[in-house]
């Protein structure tokens, strides 16, 4: 077992405030939501702005801010390679936090999602390469005009133009992969509002990950000087994180998919109609209304099965 660099550790303790704080200002700005919603009667969904004036909503976005600022500096002292897969921790923080704060109910393939998600990162940890000292600007310049990092930003900045002007116009609003992938690319550098969120998470923190990861290897050589079993070790840590991730989205995806069908089926008891979830495959291509709607439109359509009833 390797040990863990004192450089490394920094950065792991940052990530991992960075991951409590952010994973928890999701559930804080949502009781904040609810509670602006429920003292005004508009919902922020459907345009309400109540929530700006709601104390506990700005103590959530205060925590978020901190979160980020704790995951900027543990860039300083740990590689991308191992800050940036702790992300997915946050997750975890948040779908816990919603169990007990929020009665979000954890089932049991969210708990299989959360352990894989640590066990995951626990590899990634124990073999992640040290994080190498830049000394000056020029040694930063110099990494960033190597020849194999100008390819990789040569072929981002290719593929972005291709998604923008070829695939986005024609394939934008019926493939999630496009506007992701955009986002992604150019993301791994420094309008996801289409489709359903428990689509666009999973999918957005896979490819923004593995390129951040490949900027960072390409760029700064994280694994020039580990061995083949570390980086075999890292690669198979990072995909079980990815894993547990998608994992846990998916299971929430579920939950609507099962609310609906419950819907439909006592709808058509009392001989009304009610609309069909999508699988989550079906929802990863085809790109109608129905697919990309937020939570918001759920609870809509929730309150036209309730009339469908009463009628």
């Amino acid at each position: 077992m390797d040990v863990i660099a004192k450089e490394n550790l920094t950065g792991v303790l940052l990530a991992l405030v960075s991951s409590g704080f952010i994973g928890a200002s999701f559930i804080i700005k949502k009781k904040g939501l609810k509670k602006a919603a429920a003292t005004s009667g508009v919902r922020a969904g459907v345009g309400g702005y109540s929530y700006l004036s709601e104390p506990l909503w700005w103590f959530g976005m205060i925590t978020m801010i901190v979160g980020e600022v704790a995951n900027f500096v543990a860039y300083a002292f740990a590689p991308a390679v191992l800050v940036t897969p702790l992300g997915a921790l946050s997750i975890i923080v948040s779908a816990i936090l919603a169990h007990f704060l929020l009665n979000e109910k954890l089932h049991a393939q969210g708990v299989v999602g959360c352990v894989m998600c640590i066990a995951g990162s626990v590899v990634v940890v124990i073999h992640a390469p040290e994080e190498h000292p830049i000394n000056s600007v020029l040694q930063l310049w110099n990494m960033a005009t190597q020849p194999g990092f100008l390819f990789y930003v040569a072929s981002v900045i290719v593929l972005v133009f291709i998604l923008v002007f070829l695939y986005a116009p024609q394939y934008g609003n019926s493939n999630v992969l496009v506007f992701t992938g955009i986002c992604s690319l150019m993301g791994s550098l420094s309008a996801l509002d289409t489709f359903n969120t428990a689509i666009v998470s999973p999918i957005y923190y896979v490819m923004f990950t593995s390129l951040t990861i490949l900027a960072s290897v390409i760029m700064f050589k994280d694994w020039a000087d580990q061995n083949a079993g570390n980086v075999i070790s890292e690669i198979c840590g990072f995909i079980v994180v990815l894993s547990g991730t998608i994992l846990l989205h998916t299971t929430k995806d579920f939950e609507r998919s099962s609310s609906f069908k419950g819907g439909y089926a006592s709808s058509i008891n009392s001989g009304g109609y009610a609309p069909l979830s999508p699988t989550l495959a079906t929802r990863l291509y085809n790109g109608s209304s129905e697919f990309t709607t937020h939570d918001e439109e759920d609870a809509m359509l929730a309150d036209q099965i309730s009339l469908q009833r009463q009628g």
